[in-house]
This record gives C-alpha cells, sequence and structure tokens, in this order.
C-alpha cells in the first residue's frame, strides 16, 4: 500500500511521511510496520501495515478533492443547532476529526467558523477550530505543492465569501 518516502495521512494527526518499513516479532508474531514522521510535530507513530486501512490511513487528497473541499468551505446553507450544548458539539465534531476525511475536517471547520462568528467558542470548540485548520492547510499545501500561507489565504477567502452573503 505505502513504501517509504510516500506522504500519507494518519487521522486527527495530520500528514506524515513514511521514514521506514520495520518487521517486528509481537506476541510470537512477525509483523510488518510503517513508522511514519507527522510532519506538523515530528511525532512518530508506528501502525501495522496489516490494519492500515483500519484506522484510517490513507493517502493525501488530488486536485480535484482539493476542489471538494473548497466548495464545502463554501456551502452556505448549513444549520447548526442552536439547542445543541457546545460539549455535546464538541463530541460530534471530534468524531469528524478523528474520521480522517478531509471533507468531515472540513465541515467542522466551517461550522466553528460560522458560530464563531454568531455567538463564540468554547475553549475546546477554539482548539479544535486550529486543529482542523492545520489539518486542512497542510494536507492542501501539499497536494497543490502550494506554500501554506498561500492556502490559508484560499481558505480563508472561501469562508469570507460565506460570511460575507450573510451581511
Amino acid at each position: 500500500m505505502f513504501k517509504i518516502g510516500d506522504l500519507a495521512v494518519y487521522p486527527a494527526h495530520g500528514v506524515g511521511i513514511i521514514e521506514r518499513i520495520e518487521n517486528r516479532k509481537i506476541s510470537g508474531c512477525q509483523e510488518d510496520f510503517f513508522v511514519i514522521r507527522i510532519l506538523e510535530n515530528n511525532m512518530i507513530i508506528m501502525i501495522p501495515s496489516s490494519n492500515a486501512t483500519n484506522v484510517g490511513l490513507r493517502e493525501i487528497i488530488n486536485q480535484n478533492e482539493v476542489s471538494k473541499v473548497l466548495s464545502i468551505l463554501k456551502k452556505r446553507d448549513i444549520s447548526v443547532d442552536d439547542n445543541q450544548t457546545w460539549n455535546r458539539r464538541y463530541r460530534d465534531y471530534m468524531d469528524k476529526i478523528k474520521s480522517g476525511s478531509v471533507f468531515e475536517v472540513a465541515e467542522v471547520y466551517r461550522d466553528l467558523s460560522t458560530i464563531k462568528q454568531d455567538k463564540g467558542l468554547s475553549f475546546g470548540e477554539r482548539k479544535m477550530l486550529d486543529t482542523a485548520r492545520s489539518l486542512l492547510i497542510k494536507e492542501i499545501s501539499l497536494a497543490k505543492n502550494m506554500k501554506e500561507e498561500d492556502v490559508e489565504r484560499d481558505i480563508q477567502s472561501n469562508l469570507f465569501v460565506q460570511t460575507q452573503d450573510k451581511v
């Protein structure tokens, strides 16, 4: 599935590079492991190659998928349940981030940005907004071979279109 030097996305942690593939004996069984260094913070993660799909390890998105992410950010007809408590919303959004889907991460970023415009966020939600933003920026910058600052500007301009129409 992956080879040394490939970029891969590990859910909730972001993009990493496959630095090596190691064979280890665990509980009497030989197993190959992907050793991944997460680019954002240099954390090292070992994932059994036989379990890579189950944990959500995937390739970075392509150009068409970047367009889909940006269209999610532009989507205007979203509804955030005002009766839902911040901690319930937090759990729902955390599940989306942990899913590993860049599209669900984009939804979290868009929704939290919208809530922030209307009424403010809890500390946990602000932290989650930053996490979603950094996950999106890193993956899109690698997918489009762009500087992260430029990607952040693109993301903000897509959100600005959304909030500007509300005025």
